[in-house]
């Protein structure tokens, strides 16, 4: 662990409606180098309250890896290339790791071609 600093790293939970549009958005993320990676993880049950009714969709859980400094930019372009309207994202700073996973993620994240 890095001391009070923390890693530097954190990761995002965004669920989706199926796994195409899952990798679409996951795909896209990695390409701008927004996330190291992505895990679509299949089968899960949301049961939730939309617009005052209660609901239940079969969705799909996706875990994205990325920086503290790109959280914001990742955020942002995730609701842009995401089908629903308000996108399950939310992340967590990861408090500890093996060193040479976070530094691979650090390493993955910011750099290489322009953003669109």
């Amino acid at each position: 662990m890095s001391g009070d600093r923390g890693t530097g790293v954190v990761t995002v939970l965004m669920t989706a409606p199926g796994t195409e549009s899952a990798e679409a958005v996951t795909r896209a993320l990695v390409e701008e180098r927004l996330a190291a990676c992505g895990n679509i993880i299949p089968g899960a049950v949301s049961i939730y309250r939309w617009k005052g009714e209660i609901q239940r969709d079969e969705e799909v859980v996706v875990v994205l890896k990325t920086t503290r400094n790109l959280l914001p930019s990742l955020l942002e372009r995730a609701a842009e290339l995401h089908p629903y309207d308000v996108p399950e994202l939310l992340g967590q700073e990861v408090v500890e790791g093996a060193p040479e996973y976070l530094a691979w993620v650090r390493s993955e994240c910011g750099a290489g071609p322009e953003r669109p």
